[in-house]
């Protein structure tokens, strides 16, 4: 059976456990300790859930010339794609993905109710694309909504043959009611954010072969890896910062920005590089007259995009990682934007901290794998959050914790899908949720962990919302309000309605590897699998069994029953602690599993002398039944009371029958 039959039969079954309260499960539990009917391993892929030997995946370097005209609003350029073909087979086509035609009346996304496109369908947006070659000789693309299809005059040739496509096109920039790019208007200059800014290659793989789901608005994006040479040309007052290193910065920054710049890149705390006061002056650009063109380069990635704006205030500061090989790092973290995002309340702190929590983020967030890439940017636009390598843009308007909390999200990003490539368009789980868990940690770090009390929020890390919604109680409260909504995680994205996917693709998610981590494996066998997942697929294109696979292999554990309740399903979890008593000079608690979830269960005994001891109940309990027991030797003792898991990390549904008395 392959993959996805699989997983239609999956998901098929899902939905049932979301019509009111499922039926309860067989004493046995069969159903769900059973074998989980993963992919058949490979040479491509194997069954301990590591690239096998035959592993292979296509490599797309892109040189892009762009042109910017800002009275227009319009992007103008050609990129020109040279695309190598690893597999084993010929391939006489190439599909692009064209996401600007989201914007064009008729388009697929624009129909469906809560589309993410629908506040900015107008007349003449879309890329317009211009005379494609293939090896310098034209082709007649076919354009189907968001894809475009590129006839080779010859196929490309497996195991390493290249060919390279030429495509011009323009599009009109929409405004700012787009969730992921666009421009807003500021007091001081447009903010344009460019992204989904050139027809962009679609994957080609061992699994499904050409990657070609239409963009709705909803699922992001699913793309390769090689390098990238791109030009910007734009009004000679605006300032650029893009994804990779400026390679022309004489010609692009003045004298002081150039000194500032290199200040910033050894200093760890904020190096103004464009002074707010600067913004709009002689001072902050080269020239005030015609155009100038920045030039950009970047290795080893999947995307580029750029901001651009003449109302850019520029902050910089130093982040030095340490990399497995022992070398340093020297990461340029970099913030841009308009004076609309400086805070006047020193206690909720605006875009002049956000270098600083950009730092945080990348210092913090490497304790999983080190960070590779030379800068880290920050963009403040009309955008609430939206990551792309080494950029996000995200919402001028945030402030204090909560502008702590997308930027490190988005820039956590940069490990989830940017080095780790996962396929977001079907498995938005397996970025947005691994992105929310790595959240938790980095976010405690800075505001709990650090030694200056004076910053604002600190000692606050608990109260943030990717610690509380991941977490026991709270996340059962979250869990509540979804109801009808409720999807199973692997559910695509598209298919998720409406808030329903903060739920079902960020925060169950993260709460699932919270409980793996503390519940299940512990930190130490959790961390060692987590952190050998990402080393093993780093810049390569993992599924959801190579995931599971690799936690499985290193942790030693089957995990077929989490995964099929927490990834598969949508049913809740309940234990009550039926009873305490006293058996043979030992103080027992008989727990009940009252709902359809299992988990390793602990319970805390409290004795009269007032000391307590706890005892686990392993998950393997459940497999012949819903009632297990946890057993102390009194040694002396006289036992009062016992409670079920004590430190609040499982998501149970009714606390009310978690103790019992003697």
């Amino acid at each position: 059976m392959t993959r996805s039959v699989l997983l239609l039969a999956l998901l098929a079954a899902a939905p049932a456990f979301a019509q009111g309260a499922p039926a309860r499960l067989p004493a046995t539990n069969d159903s769900i300790f059973a074998q989980l009917p993963l992919p058949t391993p490979n040479a491509q892929r194997m069954a301990d859930g590591r690239p096998g030997p035959g592993y292979w995946q296509n490599r797309n370097d892109y040189r892009i010339e762009a042109r910017l005209d800002t009275v227009a609003h319009e992007v103008t350029g050609t990129v020109r794609l040279t695309y190598t073909n690893n597999g084993p087979e010929p391939l006489s086509f190439l599909w692009f993905h064209l996401e600007q035609n989201l914007f064009a009346p008729g388009s697929r996304g624009s129909t469906g109710a809560g589309t993410r496109a629908t506040s900015t369908i107008e007349a003449g947006q879309g890329f317009r694309i211009g005379n494609v070659t293939a090896d310098g000789r034209p082709v007649t693309p076919v354009v189907t909504d968001t894809r475009m299809r590129v006839d080779l005059p010859t196929p490309v040739a497996g195991n390493g043959g290249t060919v390279e496509v030429t495509v011009p096109y323009a599009f009109l920039v929409p405004g700012d009611r787009t969730p992921r790019m666009g421009r807003m208007e500021a007091a001081q200059g447009t903010v344009y954010a460019l992204a989904q800014w050139y027809p962009r290659v679609a994957v080609y793989d061992d699994v499904q072969g050409w990657n070609t789901m239409p963009y709705l608005g909803s699922g992001e994006f699913y793309l390769g890896y090689g390098d990238f040479e791109f030009s910007v040309t734009v009004p000679a007052t605006m300032m650029v910062v893009g994804t990779g290193v400026v390679q022309n910065p004489d010609e692009v920054y003045t004298r002081a920005q150039r000194e500032r710049m290199e200040t910033a890149h050894r200093s760890t705390s904020r190096v103004r590089i464009v002074e707010p006061a600067e913004v709009g002056t002689a001072a902050a650009s080269v020239s005030r007259t015609g155009t100038k063109t920045w030039r950009f380069k970047a290795e080893n990635v999947r995307d580029v995009a750029w901001g651009a704006s003449a109302s850019f205030i520029l902050d910089g500061a130093n982040a030095a990682i340490r990399q497995d090989d022992g070398s340093t790092n020297d990461v340029l973290i970099l913030s841009a934007y308009p004076r609309e995002g400086l805070s006047a309340d020193p206690a909720a702190p605006g875009w002049e901290e956000a270098t600083r929590y950009g730092r945080a983020a990348i210092l913090n967030n490497s304790r999983w794998y080190p960070y590779p890439y030379p800068v880290a940017i920050s963009v403040a636009t009309h955008i609430g959050g939206m990551e792309y390598p080494m950029l996000h843009f995200s919402a001028v308007t945030s402030r204090h914790t909560d502008l702590f909390a997308v930027v490190d999200h988005e820039l956590g990003h940069n490990w989830f899908p940017m080095i780790v490539g996962s396929d977001e368009r079907r498995y938005a789980w397996m970025d947005e949720g691994f992105n929310s868990f790595l959240n938790v940690y980095s976010q405690t770090t800075f505001y709990d962990e650090g030694d200056d009390r004076s910053l604002p929020g600190f000692g606050t890390a608990a109260a943030s919302r990717y610690n509380t919604l991941t977490y026991g109680d709270s996340f059962v409260q979250y869990s509540s309000r979804m109801g009808a909504n409720n999807r199973p995680i692997m559910t695509y994205p598209d298919r998720v309605p409406g808030q329903a996917g903060g739920y079902v693709l960020y925060f169950k998610p993260a709460a699932g590897l919270r409980i793996l981590r503390d519940v299940v494996l512990g930190p130490d066998r959790f961390d060692d699998a987590f952190k050998t997942y990402i080393r093993r697929w780093a810049y390569k294109h993992p599924q959801p069994a190579d995931f599971m696979r690799t936690m499985e292999d290193v942790s030693g554990e089957d995990l077929d029953w989490f995964w099929r309740e927490w990834l598969y399903g949508t049913d809740s979890f309940d234990q009550a602690l039926a009873g305490v008593s006293v058996i043979d000079g030992q103080a027992v608690a008989a727990v009940r599993n009252t709902a359809q979830l299992v988990f390793p269960t602990t319970v805390e005994f409290t004795f009269t002398d007032g000391s307590t001891e706890r005892a686990t109940i392993p998950v393997e309990a459940w497999m012949s039944g819903d009632e297990a027991a946890a057993r102390l030797p009194l040694n002396g003792r006289t036992v009062r009371s016992a409670r079920l898991d004590p430190d609040g990390r499982l998501p149970d549904t009714n606390r009310a029958n978690d103790s019992a008395t003697m």
